[in-house]
């Protein structure tokens, strides 16, 4: 028997061993000795395998949510490709159709609309909970926007100083106050409606025509559109804003059509195509954002009591596999570099 030094995975040396370099000729080499030998050296020389080290979780969760928006993102540009495909095909259609320059027109005309129609009916699924139903796109989820029957900017002012109260939901529900007052501009108004309203998950603004109108997350338009109470009117009547792409309701059945509505559906379809194109921007922004943010996260550095106390838990530990690993994680730790070391503290 001689006694060698066993190299580690890690490359330098570990644990003593022993190894049988030939048979004693005075006595026979006993079979429970051959086999605790290939044991003992088995183990020396497979990886030592050291319990990990825990860390928080904080980074994982970081990444898990930017990749979640980058799925987002890139599930709008699906979408949002795939309409683009269809509103330049229908664009091209209905200037074939009003210059009365392609043969079977109407036919090809009416497929598309359809076609196009059955999209826009599959944007909440499709469209990443991203895209609204006016095809605009934004990080934040999509919302529905709806006015209040009897509630508009002009009556609100004329019945200046006033206070009103909202509430969402059933009865008993939290109510949220606002005073307006008679010097107040039409923003201003609605800023303050905006300011009462959203801690119950409504917010109120002013449209391109200067009319008020509120808006909520599409997922909680269920659970508002028949519970929004007002002071002195009781439970209201919401009704939603159409969007401004309507293919169903186009006139494209007949062979002359109307000159008049089919421009009118072009011109929607040309703006239709605008904000198609901008919201292409902005998701593949989002997208390159998100990405950059993943590739730059750095996993924090493992908790220093939860490393010191896994090793203290394996060193008070008398099995072999334990040893093993204390010894190799050892291995080249000298007392100057752990004085070196303490020194940085």
């Amino acid at each position: 028997m001689d006694t060698t030094l066993r190299p580690t995975s890690a490359g330098g040396t570990g644990t003593l061993g022993t190894r049988t370099t030939a048979s004693s000729p005075l006595l026979p080499a006993r079979a429970t000795d051959v086999a605790a030998d290939a044991t003992a050296a088995n183990a020396a020389t497979a990886p030592a395998t050291a319990a990990p080290l825990r860390s928080n979780g904080a980074a994982a969760k970081i990444a898990g949510g930017l990749q979640d928006q980058v799925a987002r993102a890139q599930q709008a540009l699906d979408y949002l490709d795939r309409v683009a495909t269809q509103l330049e095909t229908l664009k091209g259609e209905l200037t074939a159709k009003l210059a009365g320059t392609r043969a079977g027109s109407r036919l090809q005309l009416e497929v598309h609309a359809r076609q196009l129609t059955q999209t826009l009916s599959a944007r909440k699924k499709d469209g990443g909970g991203g895209v609204d139903s006016n095809l605009n796109y934004s990080t934040k989820p999509a919302v529905q926007r709806f006015r209040i029957r009897g509630l508009d900017i002009a009556g609100i002012k004329k019945s200046a100083p006033q206070t009103i109260s909202f509430s969402v939901g059933g009865a008993g529900g939290p109510q949220m106050s606002v005073n307006i007052e008679p010097d107040q501009s039409s923003a201003q108004v609605a800023r303050a409606l905006d300011r009462a309203l959203a801690p119950m998950g409504v917010h109120a603004s002013l449209d391109d025509n200067g009319e008020l109108v509120f808006s909520t997350p599409e997922s909680n338009w269920s659970s508002v559109k028949d519970s929004i109470a007002v002071s002195g009117r009781g439970r209201v009547t919401t009704d939603e804003v159409p969007a401004n792409l309507a293919p169903q309701q186009w006139n494209v059945s007949a062979d002359t059509g109307n000159a008049d509505a089919l421009r009118q559906s072009l011109r929607e379809v040309v703006q239709a195509l605008e904000r198609v194109h901008r919201s292409q921007a902005a998701a593949s922004s989002a997208v390159q954002a998100a990405t950059s943010q993943v590739a730059a996260a750095e996993t924090p550095p493992p908790d220093v009591t939860l490393a010191a106390d896994d090793f203290g838990k394996a060193a008070a530990s008398t099995d072999y596999e334990s040893l093993l690993a204390l010894t190799s994680a050892l291995v080249g730790v000298s007392r100057d570099r752990v004085l070196a070391l303490l020194g940085l503290r």
